[in-house]
């Protein structure tokens, strides 16, 4: 009976090609149990090469034995450098193939080639011998020449992207792992290591640990700035959540559920603060984040940018392609970089100027994700004042109508593939990246007023001493010399563009939130003053009525934002009246804030919140005006409107379904309802609800519900510091008065006229006793 191991074995005929099949069998049974042959070099010579040409395995297990026998400890290598080589050209057009064309699934018939190397133990073979000199006993190391490295790795790379598992068994491999980030240490195989390193982590299972990395200080310190910005794409896989990408999809329920399983700080957390833990590290991503970049304004530059993004998607061949642009115009001093030859030379020629302008963008993208994530963090206070310091906000204010928004004509305005809607390009993730940059560093901090510059500091403090009213504390403290320069600051700036933005931008979504998120917290009456007089409200009314806009996202970005420029502000209710002028338009303006409430509560939090403080102040002569005047405020002093929001807002959301998106209906209903009993009136409206669910036929369905959202919320911000000064600087409302509004709410006395359990007859109480427990 033929046997793998006996070559002299006759097999003929159909039992030729069992054997082949026997081979590739064994092989990959080997695989799964870890018994049996691991590697082609365990085969005879004769074997291989007697069933390679009818499997079309184009000598690949032969030259992977050739490999093996001239890789032995203490041989000279150059032998096998050369088999290397060999195989490298056979993989490599496989490789290319896949990152030039549609990804294909990776399997056996797309690439036989990588196939075959990884099925007879090519992968496995080249770790050894890359880890080699790490192994071995003897006091001098043979190190590696670096060709032969860079060859090993590329090779590892394209058979990851070939190959369906490779990557997820060398992930599988720590010592392996911690080992690629020791080889970041030379500059002539750097770019190999990191691109293989950045694919590993990817599928990695477990975050890695970058306190595990053999002196993580000292290797990030060595790197010049080139490989700083490449280190980024790595690191922003070590320092992210898992779930970050979907964080308000998640039920508020099973997010409480995990963090009570996992009490510690998450590996990603550790790791931010090791990265900060680095001396210079964050000074370093500020420079490469606000370096400025040589610009190609040829009439064709935006066409080019996109033909090439349409393949270069891959970070290796992105990284190799530059590198061999810059060494083509170190040995060239005839080439031209005139703005005209460039427009005009053949593509090939301008490359290497374009390609210089995608590379710095994409590492800018990198570089603004780190550091958007360590603004977010827990560390969030100690990186604001690294980023100030380090006058993050000046910097990027400089590269804003040069590189972040250049001026382009109408039809190029934005860039994009063959999906307008498709925001995948460098030049549009670089944008958005910004945008959440400036909404993260905005949000609930001081430092947000170093997005201005002197003059409008100065503007402000105008604008509180004629309103007669103390400047804002964070205003005053803020350090002159590290705001922006120039005739604008970043937040003027991002107001001109917002305002040009066409209707169907993708970037009015994320433009509107960096501008709330410079209004969040406290109200301040100068900044909305600041923004009002830049016609910002004009614009969103213009956006919500006029534009004809349909996206959801979009309009609740401009539902919020709207919501926190009229915040108790009589002035911006005035102007609100001039623009919506006529019933049409307000119909308009009402039926969008009735097709989602989840989207436009907040704003209708603002109005209530804003009718119950103007009432309060009737001896104002221009507040009682507008109170007679504005539609807006007319239509909510109106007890059955407000009755309205209320039934819906506690109807669309329940306890298994909040979500950080949409538990802001819980709390805009708390705000109703707390106003009414300042009032005298929680009775009424209770009652009111009560009379609802008869008029519904089904009594107990919002009172039940909203009984068992009440108590969720108990046990959601009574834990949380950071949410319960959120609610109490957004409405003005001390936390304490929320905390006793939902206790007397949630009272077991049925005696008592402000309990919900009093308006729900016996037969319909239906308190889920069980919703909440572990």
């Amino acid at each position: 009976m033929a046997t793998l191991l006996g070559s002299e074995s006759p097999c003929t005929g159909g039992k030729r090609r069992h054997c082949n099949g026997s081979i590739v069998t064994k092989f990959t049974a080997s695989k799964i149990t870890g018994q049996g042959f691991s590697r082609g070099t365990e085969l005879p010579g004769g074997l291989l090469q007697e069933r390679d040409k009818r499997a079309k395995w184009h000598g690949i297990p032969t030259l992977l034995q050739r490999l093996y026998e001239s890789s032995h400890p203490n041989s000279d290598l150059s032998n096998a450098h050369s088999f290397l080589k060999v195989l490298s050209s056979q993989l490599s057009m496989e490789a290319m193939s896949f990152v030039t064309e549609d990804r294909k699934t990776a399997q056996e018939s797309t690439f036989p080639n990588t196939y075959t190397f990884d099925l007879f133990g090519g992968v496995d073979l080249l770790v050894e011998i890359l880890m080699r000199p790490t192994l071995t006993m003897q006091k001098k190391k043979n190190n590696l020449n670096d060709d032969l490295v860079k060859d090993c790795l590329s090779v590892l790379y394209n058979c990851c992207i070939c190959t369906e598992g490779v990557t997820k068994s060398l992930a599988a491999r720590d010592d392996f792992v911690l080992f690629l980030f020791t080889l970041m240490t030379n500059k002539k195989t750097f770019l190999q290591t990191a691109t293989l390193i950045e694919d590993i982590l990817g599928v990695k299972k477990e975050m890695i640990q970058l306190e595990g990395i053999p002196n993580l200080s000292g290797l990030v310190q060595s790197f010049d700035q080139q490989q700083l910005a490449n280190f980024c794409r790595i690191l922003s896989v070590t320092i992210s959540e898992p779930d970050v990408g979907n964080d308000d999809k998640h039920t508020l329920l099973a997010k409480n559920a995990q963090q009570k399983r996992n009490a510690s700080p998450s590996l990603a957390e550790v790791n931010q603060v090791t990265l900060l833990n680095i001396p210079g590290f964050i000074e370093r991503l500020c420079k490469l984040a606000t370096r400025k970049v040589s610009e190609a304004t040829g009439a064709n530059f935006l066409q080019e940018l996109e033909d090439w993004y349409t393949w270069l998607d891959n970070a290796l061949v992105l990284d190799a392609l530059m590198q061999m642009a810059t060494e083509e115009a170190e040995q060239s001093s005839t080439e031209s970089s005139d703005e005209s030859s460039l427009a005009t030379s053949p593509l090939r020629h301008r490359l290497p100027q374009s390609m210089k302008i995608v590379h710095e963008i994409m590492y800018k993208v990198e570089v603004l994700y780190v550091l958007c994530v360590l603004l977010m963090g827990r560390q969030r206070n100690q990186v604001h004042k690294m980023l100030a310091e380090f006058r993050l906000i000046p910097g990027l204010n400089n590269l804003f109508d040069k590189l972040i928004w250049r001026k382009y004509t109408a039809s190029n305005h934005v860039v994009h593939g063959q999906n307008e809607n498709c925001d995948c390009s460098p030049e549009i993730s670089f944008k958005i990246q910004f945008l959440r940059l400036l909404q993260s560093f905005s949000d609930h901090h001081e430092n947000k007023y170093l997005l201005l510059n002197s003059q409008e500091l100065n503007e402000l403090s105008a604008i509180s001493m004629k309103a007669n009213i103390p400047e804002v504390e964070a205003l005053v403290n803020t350090d002159r010399s590290l705001v922006c320069d120039g005739k604008k600051g970043l937040l003027t700036r991002l107001l001109t563009v917002m305002k040009r933005e066409p209707p169907d931008s993708s970037f009015r979504f994320w433009q509107a939130r960096a501008v709330e998120s410079f209004l969040r917290g406290a109200t301040s009456y100068a900044d909305q003053m600041f923004l009002l007089k830049r016609g910002l409200l004009e614009h969103i009314l213009f956006c919500i009525i006029d534009s004809g806009c349909t996206s959801r996202d979009v309009l609740q970005s401009y539902f919020d934002l709207l919501g926190e420029l009229m915040k108790f502000n009589i002035d911006a209710f005035k102007r609100f009246n001039k623009y919506v002028n006529t019933p049409e338009k307000f119909q308009t303006f009402l039926t969008q804030i009735n097709s989602s409430l989840v989207d436009s509560n907040m704003l209708v939090r603002c109005i209530v919140l804003s009718l119950d403080r103007f009432e309060s102040q009737t001896e104002d002569v221009k507040v009682v005006e507008v109170l007679s005047e504005c539609c807006l405020l007319s239509y909510m002093a109106r007890v059955e409107n407000r009755l309205s929001f209320l039934f819906r807002l506690i109807n669309i959301i329940n306890v298994q379904t909040l979500t950080q998106e949409n538990v802001s209906c819980l709390n805009t209903s708390l705000v109703v309802l707390m106003l009414a009993r300042r009032k005298a009136k929680l009775p009424f409206y209770l009652n009111a609800l009560r009379e609802k669910e008869y008029a519904e036929k089904y009594p107990g369905f919002l009172l039940n519900n909203f009984h068992n959202l009440l108590r969720f919320w108990q046990r959601h911000y009574l834990n949380k510091d950071k949410d319960s000064t959120c609610l109490e600087n957004s409405s003005c409302i001390p936390f304490s008065y929320w905390k006793e509004t939902v206790s007397v709410l949630l009272g077991s006395d049925r005696t008592s006229l402000c309990a919900i359990a009093s308006y729900i007859d016996e037969p319909f109480m239906d308190l889920d006793k069980d919703l909440l427990e572990d």
